[in-house]
């Protein structure tokens, strides 16, 4: 189920400020050599997640799940120049593409790339966080968010991406499908934040912490 029709996406993405060309070298390396390729995120998240890093001010932000490096990438250009943003992944090839890219720009020192299960990387962050990107395995988000809330400055935010799961959040079948519905419905249960759930791309939910976490 496309969230979104594919001519409108288009309109969208021509009508979005353009990428450096390092985003185009990686999206081209990713097709090229990684598996399951299509979890890259595109042109619109990406510019999306810069802004939000623009917004925010963010110096220290946090990314759940690195893949080849687009989102951290994108996140990391709108950081400040003194900025730090922790990506955190568990799979070394992808994550030797995603440095070779971080390498090639000057907003790439800012990121740290760790590897290892989420669940044991985040506390060991020290807060407070600005900025959280939440894109990995889907039955690990309730945790990821659990660890990373306590961690957020009043007014910092938590974005989650695949929150639609291609319209199967409608009628869940899968163990990923469930996955979802039980995040979106633990945020929206939150009361230290406030959300909104967006169909850009594969859904994205955009969450402002109230205050004090």
């Amino acid at each position: 189920m496309d969230i979104v029709d594919d001519a409108l996406e288009d309109y969208c993405r021509a009508h979005t400020t353009d990428l450096h060309p390092v985003y185009d070298k990686l999206r081209a390396v990713t097709y090229a050599e990684a598996s399951s390729p299509q979890m890259q995120v595109g042109k619109l998240e990406g510019r999306f997640l810069k802004m939000l890093a623009q917004l925010t001010g963010a110096r220290r932000a946090v990314e759940v799940g690195t893949f080849t490096g687009f989102s951290a990438l994108s996140i990391a250009e709108g950081m400040t120049e003194d900025g730090i943003l922790w990506t955190l992944d568990v799979n070394e090839e992808t994550g030797r593409i995603a440095q070779e890219h971080f390498d090639a720009v000057p907003w790439g020192q800012r990121i740290r790339r760790v590897i290892g299960p989420a669940t044991e990387s985040i506390p060991l962050i020290d807060g407070p966080l600005d900025l959280a990107f939440i894109d990995a395995d889907k039955g690990g988000y309730i945790a990821y968010w659990d660890l990373l809330v306590p961690r957020m400055r009043p007014g910092g935010l938590i974005v989650a991406d695949n929150t639609l799961w291609s319209g199967r959040v409608l009628a869940p079948q899968s163990e990923s499908d469930r996955a979802i519905v039980a995040f979106n419905d633990h945020v929206t249960a939150d009361d230290r934040v406030e959300h909104v759930l967006l169909t850009v791309r594969d859904g994205m939910m955009v969450c402002r912490v109230k205050g004090n976490a």
